[in-house]
């Protein structure tokens, strides 16, 4: 059964950073996926059609949308997934499969493989968008994120900073390709996820309504400057 979950963001300065990044290290667990300095970089490839309906639907606050992304952790691109991110209501969904490295570099080469009995539905169904609709690799977006858990109401926190954007999509899988900053100096994106309630004393720990809240999409910024 699709469960969806709630996704806050919010828009921090260096300072706001550093003291958040503090009072949540005193009380949630770091993501066990994390390197030793609580961090991983994050490189993710973003698909569109032809008509760049996901760019435009970003800006008009379309309610559901969805975008599809591959993704990989840390340079090892000995585990890659597709996922499609569906937003609903103010609510994410994700749902998410893993590629071959072969088939990856297919796909950010705007090729395809074909459909074949027992795939799964989310590759199935990216592969008809590309084959129907253009759908196509459209902009790489990499960043640093410092991920944190806590148990109760499946809470996620997350700092993710040093967002960049490039367009040369078919050097996805090599790391080595021309980045673009997305967000001024020191500014960072704070992320807050839950399932159903967020724990009182966590939400009393961040101090939200402080925060400057944000509907700021990576993909809808990276592609923006391309624009």
């Amino acid at each position: 059964m699709d469960k969806y979950r709630h996704e806050y963001k919010y828009l921090m300065d260096s300072g706001q950073r550093a003291v958040t990044l503090m009072k949540v290290r005193g009380l949630m667990k770091p993501d066990p996926h994390a390197g030793e300095d609580g961090s991983y970089i994050i490189r993710s490839l973003y698909f569109d059609n032809a008509a760049d309906t996901c760019f435009f639907q970003n800006e008009a606050g379309t309610d559901p949308r969805a975008k599809y992304r591959i993704r990989y952790y840390n340079g090892d691109t000995s585990l890659i997934r597709l996922e499609k991110k569906i937003k609903r209501r103010g609510m994410t969904l994700k749902r998410s499969c893993s590629l071959t490295r072969d088939e990856a570099e297919m796909l950010s080469a705007g090729r395809f493989p074909a459909i074949v009995a027992g795939m799964p539905e989310e590759k199935r169904r990216l592969l008809l968008e590309m084959s129907a609709r253009g759908m196509l690799p459209k902009v790489i977006v990499t960043y640093c994120r410092v991920p944190f858990i806590y148990t109760a109401g499946n809470v996620r926190i997350t700092f993710d900073g040093n967002i960049t954007s490039s367009d040369e999509v078919g050097r996805f899988l090599t790391q080595d390709y021309r980045q673009r900053p997305v967000l001024p100096p020191g500014k960072s994106i704070l992320e807050v996820k839950w399932d159903e309630l967020l724990p009182l004393h966590i939400k009393s720990l961040l101090q939200l309504d402080t925060l400057q809240w944000s509907t700021f999409s990576k993909y809808y910024s990276c592609r923006l400057i391309g624009f």
